[in-house]
Formats: C-alpha cells, sequence, structure tokens
C-alpha cells in the first residue's frame, strides 16, 4: 500500500514573523494527489504580453468562493518536496486559503517557488500585481 499523504487544513497554520492571520479558509482532511489540484489564472493573468496583470486586491475578491488551498497544504508540501509536481517549477504558486495582516494593515498571501536547486515560500503583498506565472492552488473540482 503506498502512503498516503494526509493534510489538516483545518489546523492553525504556520504564521511568519511580524504577521498575523487575517484569513484561514479550512478544509478539512486534504489528501494529497497532484492530479486532486489545479492551478488557476484568473482571465487578468492570461494575457499574451507578460506585462498584463491583475491586482491581488481583485484576484483575491474573483477567488471568493473558489476551493482555494491554504497554507498548511504549501508547508506539507516544503515538508515533502519530492510531492510537488515537476511542472511547478517556473511558475509562483500562491496558497490563498490563508491570507495575513502585518502591523501596518497590509495583506499577504504566501507562495511556494523552485530556486538554487529547491524549493522556497515567500510572501506578497496583495496591494501587488500578480503574472501569468502566477496561479493559484485550488482543489480540482470532482
Amino acid at each position: 500500500k503506498l502512503l498516503e499523504h494526509i493534510i489538516d487544513c483545518d489546523a492553525d497554520p504556520f504564521v511568519p514573523n511580524g504577521l498575523q492571520v487575517e484569513d484561514h479558509q479550512k478544509g478539512g482532511s486534504f489528501r494529497w494527489e497532484s492530479a486532486q489540484v489545479q492551478l488557476y489564472l484568473s482571465e487578468g493573468q492570461k494575457g499574451v504580453k507578460s506585462m498584463e496583470a491583475i491586482k491581488g486586491y481583485e484576484l483575491r475578491r474573483e477567488l471568493a468562493g473558489k476551493p482555494v488551498l491554504n497554507a498548511n497544504v504549501l508547508d506539507y508540501l516544503l515538508a515533502h518536496p519530492y510531492l510537488i509536481p515537476e511542472e511547478w517549477k517556473g511558475k509562483v504558486v500562491f496558497f490563498w486559503g490563508t491570507i495575513y495582516r502585518n502591523s501596518g494593515g497590509d495583506l499577504f498571501v504566501r507562495w511556494l517557488y523552485w530556486a538554487c536547486g529547491r524549493w522556497f515560500w515567500w510572501c506578497h503583498c496583495l496591494e501587488g500585481v500578480w503574472h501569468y506565472d502566477d496561479p493559484a492552488a485550488l482543489r480540482a473540482s470532482s
């Protein structure tokens, strides 16, 4: 029997220094299978020109009601990097199910990126823009 990777999407998420959790969409137990994850791009991100983009606050509104994955999935994948699909390399994959706030009131979402031979995470402020290579990780619709 293959090892099953069950992620507790209801647990409290990791909170980076200087941030607090603004919104954490719980998602129950999620059995990791890359086929159960879809990388979503907004119409505003799909332009031919790489300069076309969408603001973070606008994208957050567009993603409302969609099955976004939260930061617990990101952290599980960082702990088990062999699970991360090869096709995610070259993309900045965002986990919109957890939104953070800093002391100045700015909102952030965490992302996963391949660089220098390993996977990293960081935060992107919602004041910024999202381009064609900045998809949101969603649960695939069954």
